[in-house]
């Protein structure tokens, strides 16, 4: 078999896209910017490719192969790039199915058939198939990103694969082209129809005499040392070969992880899921006991018995699943168990396997989960396993290398045990969890790739949890295939004589080793690529923001994303990341792309020039600041800040875009326009206004808003107090962008605070967040700022004054950025502490304190800053206790996002993602249900692309508040209506 990548010496990135560009190969990128993307997928490993083709036909894949084939280019097919063991990284050629060839080509409800091409992402082939009571069987934690073609190169399993089985049980047939060119249809064949493909006498007849001929010769060795579990899912699977098999050549190319042909098609069975499902929650002692107790359960024939280490879901922080885990039965370690029947005979089914459990060893208590609200939040934290456990719970961390193995489920207590002993005989740790119902687990384990030490322990490890596998006759993998990181470990495994027929498989398929060369046969080293190493030291870069949670490595600080993807989910559930990519669906709007040339930035080699890389400002230029990340990646990943930290070193000494001064300093200019206010909005919206736009970077298509005739500060200090102030003062944080376009909100939240109880105080002078400049990566501007605002503000909360705002991204920023950019200041620190929002208060700090009842409807926007720190929780039980029938939407950022809407050439991306859930909600909302959106930038894209307007939560309040209340009475302008506060 010869070798590819032994070509690859003589060509460079810019001669190869240049050669592909000319073969009609679809979209070619070969700069650095895409090289660096695709360096990387979710394991330990690294490879920068010469080029990414992006096929949108089946002739550009054709074509692909045949360009490569002809310069000696290897190529590697990739889905959605969230393999964990490296076979999705490759040096030539990456081939990226999931951006344009993604599309379901039929779909027969009554055969339950399905064909697709590689690239449709699982979640909208379950979409589609819906409607019609179907689903596809096998579901990774990954469904929402993961590409079939992905699933089916690494046979791909998820949490059902008990009842439903693997993705090769789930395949009926693939067409396929091989590296020379031949395209084939594989299925099951009978021994008839072998024999009149063979007689056919072409380049498919030729393949398929070759693979019968191997299946022939070695029919003992097929039957006894493959497919002897449902989840030895290492090697090749030779076994369906096997004629009682019906020499099934579609699922034996599943799993192959790329390496014998490329995928054009797949038609898959559909199944009918249970009418009904009833989650048991079952707490153990220990993971340990949890697996012993696997054996006994499975008896009751669950759809699912998943496990969870206590390791793991200690490092779980957000509340709302912070909170569910804490009401689970009191352990160490839980199993998960699905069942699926009648909604009558589920309750008998749930009760028989708790008590199942209950006898055995080390059960701690069992609970049946009937709210699909909570069960659906719990099997949130398994779904997120990937991410969480790439951080231990003191921060330190964690790798994927031993990800996934496998053994009998009757042998799965024993080799556990054994297992764990090994990490304290390696002195490692990991958080253990996976599918225990089919004996296979998955572990991310501190592994330290940055010496020479950590990587030889790395490889002694693998080495022997190799051994410790085979020794419980498993599998290296039980999902997610072998790539680099177990590939040289099959000889521990297999013996000599299926080693030899995996190669003698692959040659047949690829005698050139043109396609994903290094995995399964002829492996590259397990400590081979690696992303982290000891021979590549990253560039000293210092930075503003301090990083702690990185050790103050920037570089760490990037690789915290692993790749599990999460942010490439196109669907809108209750999170926002990402933003751009729901948009674009390209790599390097994601949070993970954006991560990862921000990484190989830090590394220097195919991202040379530092903070000063073009490519880097051009990935980031569609971030909208939105830190959706922050709290939506399982790791993370907070590029809101990485923009910020990026931008001031890429611009420092030169000349910014023009946006950054007109709205980076948009609190400044604003109180300028407030001298004459009347001035400026006629000059904003005359015939000179197309030029004032382009002078100050703004997109034209954007309507300038107008200024308040009089500022809040202004109304404020000439007003008389209302109320009793029984409750105390409270400081009311007076932002730039209500004070000086929407000063009826902060209004309105005066009325309501006063109603409440509490003396409203504004801070002396024109205090600010810094917002503004933290987004536009000004940081040496916004820290003067912001000391000085936490010094203005310090007697204030020293003296126990709760400070509230309003407009929730300043908010956020008094919370999450000033102690970051204000490291150390304890003034910073305690303003935090003291920050809060309207309903925080209201709900938290005001007991007794009853609301107005207003019998209505709403629709909620929540702000993407406020998701990221407080989230909706407060706000929600106050429109509770209001009598307000509330659907928050699941719509994700609005678009507009602050600065990054306005700005020149943001405008198409700023309004497709305000398309995808809010702008037709709103639309769609009858007359009389009320639109609640708190941020001002959220309010204004609603009013510029809807008919419709904003209202927020404190002027809700406010305008139902009783008549005869002094705060409501005079001192108060009349409150505008929904649609009046936009426009004006």
């Amino acid at each position: 078999m010869t070798t590819t990548a032994q070509g690859l010496g003589s060509l460079d990135a810019a001669a190869l896209a240049e050669a592909l560009g000319a073969g009609d190969c679809g979209e070619v990128a070969g700069d650095a910017g895409r090289r660096a993307q695709y360096a990387s997928d979710a394991s330990n490993y690294r490879q920068i490719p010469l080029a990414v083709v992006f096929p949108g036909e089946r002739r550009h894949i054709r074509n692909t192969l045949d360009v490569c084939r002809r310069l000696g280019v290897p190529v590697t097919a990739r889905g959605a790039g969230t393999s964990t063991s490296g076979q999705a990284v490759g040096p030539g050629v990456v081939l990226d199915f999931s951006r344009y060839f993604n599309r379901l080509l039929a779909l027969d409800p009554q055969a339950r058939t399905a064909t697709v091409e590689p690239g449709i992402v699982l979640d909208d082939l379950q979409q589609a198939a819906a409607p019609h009571g179907l689903l596809f069987g096998a579901d990774p934690s990954t469904h929402s990103r993961c590409t079939l073609g992905g699933m089916i190169g690494n046979n791909a399993c998820g949490s059902h694969s008990l009842a439903w089985g693997r993705t090769a049980d789930n395949i009926l047939e693939l067409e396929v082209v091989t590296y020379r060119g031949t395209v084939v249809r594989l299925g099951e064949m009978t021994a008839e129809e072998i024999d009149e493909a063979i007689a056919a006498g072409d380049d498919r007849a030729e393949l398929i005499a070759s693979l019968h001929r191997l299946a022939q010769r070695n029919l003992a060795a097929l039957r006894t040392k493959l497919g002897r579990f449902p989840r030895q899912v290492s090697g090749y699977a030779l076994e369906q070969l096997l004629p009682e098999r019906r020499f099934n050549l579609a699922r034996a190319l599943v799993g192959s992880e790329g390496t014998l042909a490329v995928v054009l098609s797949a038609t898959v069975r559909l199944l009918s899921p249970p009418p009904a499902r009833a989650l048991v929650v079952l707490g153990f002692s220990d993971a340990c006991a949890a697996a012993d107790a696997v054996p006994a359960l499975l008896k009751h024939q669950p759809l699912a018995l998943e496990g969870l280490d206590h390791a793991l879901t200690d490092i779980v922080t957000r509340p709302a699943t912070r909170a569910a885990i804490d009401t689970l039965p009191a352990a160490q370690a839980w199993l998960f168990a699905e069942l699926g029947g009648t909604a009558d005979a589920l309750p008998g089914q749930a009760e028989a396997l708790a008590e199942t459990a209950q006898q055995a060893a080390g059960c701690t208590g069992s609970e049946v989960i009937t709210d699909p609200v909570r069960a659906r939040t719990l099997w949130r934290i398994r779904e997120d396993g990937a991410g969480l456990a790439t951080r231990m719970p003191d921060g330190a961390e964690a790798w994927p290398g031993w990800e996934d193995a496998a053994v009998p489920p009757d042998q799965l207590g024993s080799y556990l045990r054994k297992f764990t002993g090994l990490l304290d005989q390696h002195r490692l740790q990991g958080a253990v969890y996976g599918h225990f119902g089919e004996g296979c687990l998955h572990v991310r384990i501190n592994f330290d790739f940055s010496t020479e030490q950590g990587t030889a322990v790395f490889r002694t490890f693998l080495t022997d949890a190799a051994g410790l596998v085979a020794a419980h006759g498993g599998s290296l993998s039980g999902e997610h295939g072998d790539g680099q990181a177990r590939s040289a470990l099959l000889p521990l495994m297999y013996g000599p004589d299926v080693i030899a027929l995996f190669e003698e498989f692959k040659s047949i398929w690829d005698p050139d080793n043109g396609l994903n060369p290094g995995m399964i046969v002829q492996p590259l080293p397990v400590d081979g690529n690696l992303r982290v190493s000891p021979h590549r030291a990253p560039l000293p870069l210092a930075t503003v923001f301090p990083f702690h949670a990185d050790d103050g490595d920037f570089a760490k600080a990037t690789r915290r994303c692993v790749g599990v993807g999460k942010c490439r989910s196109a669907g809108q559930r209750g999170d926002v990341m990402c933003p751009s990519y729901r948009v674009t669906r390209d790599e390097k709007d994601s949070t993970r792309g954006r991560a990862r040339l921000l990484y190989e930035m830090t590394q220097g080699e195919v991202i040379t020039d530092g903070w000063r890389s073009t490519e880097v400002r051009d990935a980031l230029d569609l971030c909208l600041s939105c830190k959706g990340c922050s709290a939506d990646c399982p790791v993370g990943v907070d590029m809101a800040t990485y923009k910020s930290e990026f931008l001031h070193h890429h611009y420092k000494g030169r000349l910014r875009p023009a946006s950054h001064y007109t709205m980076g300093w948009l609190p400044l200019l604003s109180r300028l326009a407030a001298r004459a206010p009347g001035l400026v909005n006629a000059l904003t919206s005359s015939r000179l206004a197309p030029a004032v736009k382009r002078l100050g970077g703004i997109a034209a298509q954007r309507e300038l808003p107008r200024f308040a005739g009089q500022t809040f500060l202004a109304w404020f200090r000439r007003r008389t107090p209302r109320g009793d102030g029984r409750r105390g003062p409270v400081m009311l944080w007076v932002d730039s962008f209500n004070n000086h376009f929407s000063p009826e909100v902060l209004q309105a939240g005066v009325a309501v605070l006063e109603h409440a109880g509490f003396r409203v105080q504004v801070p002396d002078g024109t205090q600010c967040c810094g917002l503004t400049w933290i987004t536009t990566g000004q940081l040496g501007t916004a820290r003067r700022i912001a000391r000085r605002t936490a010094a203005a503000l310090a007697p204030a909360v020293g003296a126990g004054l709760p400070v509230v705002g309003l407009e929730p991204s300043c908010t956020a920023a008094l919370k999450t950025d000033l102690p970051e950019l204000l490291d150390g200041d304890e003034d910073a620190r305690a303003l935090s502490r003291a920050t809060l929002t309207l309903a925080e208060l209201l709900v938290h700090h005001a007991p007794g304190w009853q609301p107005p009842r207003i019998e209505a409807r709403s629709i909620s926007q929540t702000h993407c800053h406020q998701h990221a720190t407080s989230g909706f929780g407060a706000d929600s039980a106050l429109l509770d206790r209001m009598g307000i029938d509330n659907t928050a939407l699941d719509s994700g950022c609005c678009g507009l996002a602050g600065n990054f809407g306005f700005e020149r050439g943001h405008y198409d991306v700023s309004v497709a993602a305000g398309e995808q859930v809010l702008l037709p909600a709103v639309r769609s909302a009858p007359a009389d249900t009320q639109i609640l959106a708190d941020g001002f930038s959220c309010r204004t894209q609603i009013a510029q692309q809807t008919s419709r307007g904003g209202t927020h939560l404190a002027q809700l309040i406010a305008r139902a508040l009783p008549p005869a209340d002094p705060s409501a009475r005079s001192g108060f302008p009349p409150l505008p209506t929904e649609k009046e506060h936009t426009r004006d």
